[in-house]
């Protein structure tokens, strides 16, 4: 459905520049990202304090996704992720300003910024999500959304610890003016990029958020497997996030480990999603990509799931270790996958329409999870949260399974080519 990026001459070098730019912005952003939360965990010691900056990092995703996407349809992309971006280094360069002036940076402002990189970060995300199928041809969409998967999960393997070492470093108001840095590199890079505008008859349309939420959910409505698909992912996400958010007291509480045997445990799970989204970047014949995707949910539930009988010493860490390198494994062949058939599904004019709305559901229910994270996992036990996590990926497989819509999505989608 999507028009041929082969107008674009030599597209594939426009799509390494993309992805450059979209590397180096991401990577420097990131690291001061750790860097703030590293900030906030020297000065407050609070977990109350880290769970509200990990709330106010969804939020904006949860209730502003859906009203967004008919500004990213009606408006011109690059010049969007331009200005997100510049909305994070201006906020960079605020933090800077107060740090310079006093000892230590206003805790109010310190979340003020965390919500504008957050808030930033959704329009950046649909925006990429929708502008992908205008530069790559259809048949190198899955591959390249591998790509960009490898991408993101190299920052995450290479921010934390950057992040960490930079702060042991740098004075931390310094240290956020990467976002500067990354602003400038990024938004260089992506000038020199060529997107095709396939949307001149939108542009003059005004934007109503609620008929365009409204309308980005009846268009994902006429989809129905792609619409049971999504709620099933919603469904996981309830059941992951409080087990994600408790790796590192596994760690040092279930395990007895370290805050570096911590940071390991993060590290092999962006190893095993950057060698997952390499697999998907090279592999060519994907005639049904519902059956990695279902075979995904069973790995990451059995995985995650078994975590919970380990033996709580270092040699049941080690054991932890390797379990999560095989769940990160398989993570990019539900998300790279579902994003590729998302993005064939429907014209790029109302993308992004469709992906506020989508990543509204798939996230809806992060911060109900993350609030009965920290009441269940003390009544339970830490461990009993990965269970009942694994549990939960394994009937959301399972659900996809026999549901015949769900079930057989691609097949179909691939049948009216």
């Amino acid at each position: 459905m999507n028009p041929s990026p082969l107008a674009i001459p030599n597209w594939r070098r426009n799509f390494l520049i993309f992805l450059t730019g979209q590397f180096l912005s991401g990577i420097t952003s990131m690291i001061v990202q750790y860097a703030i939360i590293w900030y906030l965990t020297m000065q407050t010691g609070s977990a109350s304090m880290l769970s509200f900056a990990s709330l106010l990092g969804m939020l904006p995703t949860v209730l502003l996704s859906p009203f967004v996407g008919g500004l990213i349809d009606r408006t011109n992309k690059k010049a969007l992720l331009i200005i997100s971006d510049a909305v994070v280094a201006l906020f960079a360069v605020i933090l800077f300003v107060a740090g310079s002036l006093q000892a230590t940076f206003p805790l109010w402002l310190v979340f003020i910024s965390l919500f504008m990189r957050a808030l930033a970060q959704t329009f950046q995300q649909p925006t990429i999500q929708s502008v992908l199928p205008e530069m790559v041809p259809a048949d190198d969409l899955t591959r390249a959304n591998g790509q960009l998967g490898m991408i993101s999960s190299a920052n995450f393997i290479i921010a934390p610890a950057l992040g960490a070492f930079l702060f042991s470093l740098v004075e931390i108001r310094f240290l956020i003016l990467l976002d500067v840095i990354g602003f400038l590199i990024g938004a260089g890079l992506l000038l020199l990029v060529t997107l095709p505008d396939h949307h001149h008859e939108t542009r003059s349309e005004p934007v109503h958020p609620l008929a365009d939420a409204k309308a980005g959910l009846q268009l994902l409505a006429t989809r129905r497997g792609l619409l049971i698909i999504t709620l099933i992912g919603t469904l996981f996400t309830l059941f992951f996030m409080p087990v994600g958010s408790m790796y590192p007291l596994m760690t040092v509480q279930f395990f007895h480990g370290t805050v570096a045997q911590a940071g390991i445990v993060e590290v092999v799970w962006s190893v095993g999603m950057l060698a997952g989204g390499f697999i998907i970047s090279i592999w060519k014949n994907w005639s049904d990509r519902m059956r990695p995707m279902i075979l995904s949910y069973f790995v990451v539930g059995v995985t995650i799931g078994a975590a919970a009988f380990l033996p709580g010493n270092t040699h049941g860490f080690w054991w932890f270790v390797a379990l999560n390198a095989v769940a990160g494994l398989a993570v990019p062949f539900f998300n790279t996958l579902l994003m590729a058939m998302i993005q064939q599904s429907f014209a790029p004019s109302t993308l992004g329409r469709v992906m506020g709305v989508l990543n509204s559901l798939m996230s809806i229910s992060g911060p109900i999870g993350l609030i009965m994270a920290g009441p269940v996992g003390d009544a339970l036990g830490v461990q009993n949260l990965f269970l009942i996590g694994g549990i939960g990926s394994l009937l959301c497989g399972l659900l996809t399974l026999i549901l015949p819509a769900a079930r057989h999505y691609d097949r179909d989608l691939q049948a009216e080519k």
